[in-house]
């Protein structure tokens, strides 16, 4: 009799929230059409039959978005997009079959996911037909015009689309969310970018270039060496493209960074329980101020829309922006980046993203726990998720407070100050050819 009793009570509390569990189906029988059209476009370009027809598609636009021809752009959606639809439409019975067998009420919401389908089937077979505003309407990423926006992290939009036509057609699969990009990994393609890293002499500098090579990007080493970099791959040694610089001498890689699609910005200086003056100079210096100096000359280099969707810049902030590295000097001049990075990647004209990466064994650190070769990997990994805060650590209390601090940080820079110069909005860009 309990048993049964609290079936009745349970059964009870799930109609009166009807509203909400309402809301939830809605939503998810949406995400699950959503799925569905990412992982057939996926298929599509690995399944020769289904890239038959979905190469029409890529027949259409040039790289400013304009489009080659009004018939094949009509054709494309007769070919890709109407049959997408239709399987959309097909396999969206599938969230009501599932609350139907479990008597989940209300069942009707289940059909949200088909009636947005059908919204999409409708605009599909319009564009077919050629009726005159549908495309402005219904097909906003292929519109052409100048972007005014970076690559955008959870929703598809116009930048971020053109990176699958025009960067790389086997990453950036997502239509509308990036969700199955980010869970494949194809949500930033490292296929062919040229990828500078400083600090390149140094343990995990040689590990990033490595993983970065494994990526089939083609790397560059900065490092304050004239010694040439090597990497060791599959046992055989690979020289790479070596550039000596110095700290202080940021502006003289202008010519070279204007070449470079990624630069990393790994280069640092710990003066562990040092305090005197020259150990604080050295230490802001180092990890501070060539950093910004680096940022500012990289940003020089982005005069283009392609220039704004491919480059980006990557910065080893490390995680003592947050947690004790138990040198305090180390833990000021990083914090003291981090803060700047935050307050800059707030105009930046390209993608900025953090490495706050935990105690792995260097030079810099001969009691890191843990692994450059597999915190490398994970930042790599993570990159090709389109992370922008890529967290590798073994501290769980940096997965909680890093997000919190950043959050509020960068929120406290956007309201009490302003940037009258720099911005992406205010970068003179020209057409892409």
């Amino acid at each position: 009799m309990m048993n049964l009793g609290m079936a009745l009570e349970l059964r009870e509390a799930v109609q009166a929230a009807h509203p909400i569990t309402g809301l939830a189906i809605a939503l998810a029988s949406v995400l699950w059409v959503e799925i569905v059209r990412d992982l057939y476009h996926t298929l599509s370009h690995l399944f020769p039959p289904l890239y038959r027809l979905h190469v029409w598609h890529h027949k259409v636009f040039r790289r400013d978005l304009s489009v080659v021809s009004d018939t094949i752009y009509r054709q494309a959606h007769w070919y890709n997009d109407v049959p997408e639809s239709l399987v959309m439409l097909t396999l969206s019975i599938l969230p009501w079959s599932i609350v139907h067998a479990g008597n989940i009420t209300p069942q009707w919401a289940a059909w949200a996911g088909s009636l947005y389908t059908f919204t999409f089937l409708l605009g599909a077979i319009a564009r077919g037909l050629g009726i005159p505003m549908v495309d402005e309407l219904t097909d906003i990423t292929h519109r052409p015009g100048e972007f005014t926006s970076l690559p955008s992290k959870w929703f598809v939009n116009r930048p971020y689309h053109w990176r699958h036509h025009f960067d790389n057609q086997d990453a950036y699969f997502s239509g509308t969310l990036t969700l199955i990009d980010k869970l494949l990994g194809t949500a930033l393609s490292l296929k062919n970018k040229r990828i500078a890293v400083t600090g390149a002499s140094g343990t995990l500098g040689i590990a990033l270039l490595t993983q970065l090579h494994l990526a089939n990007a083609k790397v560059t080493a900065l490092t304050s060496s004239e010694a040439q970099i090597s990497l060791d791959i599959a046992g055989e040694k690979l020289p790479i493209k070596t550039l000596s610089w110095q700290i202080g001498q940021e502006d003289n890689l202008l010519k070279e960074l204007d070449k470079i699609d990624i630069l990393i910005i790994n280069h640092g200086i710990n003066v562990h329980d040092r305090r005197d003056a020259g150990a604080i100079a050295k230490s802001y210096e180092v990890n501070t101020f060539s950093t910004l100096r680096l940022m500012e000359t990289f940003y020089k280099t982005i005069q283009s829309d392609r220039d704004t969707i491919r480059k980006e810049i990557w910065v080893n902030t490390s995680e003592a922006e947050v947690n004790p590295a138990f040198s305090p000097l180390y833990e000021l001049s990083k914090r003291a980046t981090g803060d700047m990075v935050t307050m800059s990647r707030l105009d930046a004209p390209c993608v900025v993203r953090k490495l706050i990466l935990g105690p792995f064994k260097s030079k810099l650190n001969p009691v890191g726990i843990m692994s450059a070769d597999w915190v490398a990997k994970q930042v790599v990994n993570l990159a090709k998720r389109d992370i922008r805060n890529i967290i590798v650590t073994i501290n769980p209390l940096t997965f909680v407070l890093f997000p919190l601090k950043e959050f509020c940080t960068a929120n406290y820079f956007r309201f009490f100050s302003s940037s009258n110069a720099g911005s992406l909005k205010k970068l003179k860009t020209r057409a892409i050819k």
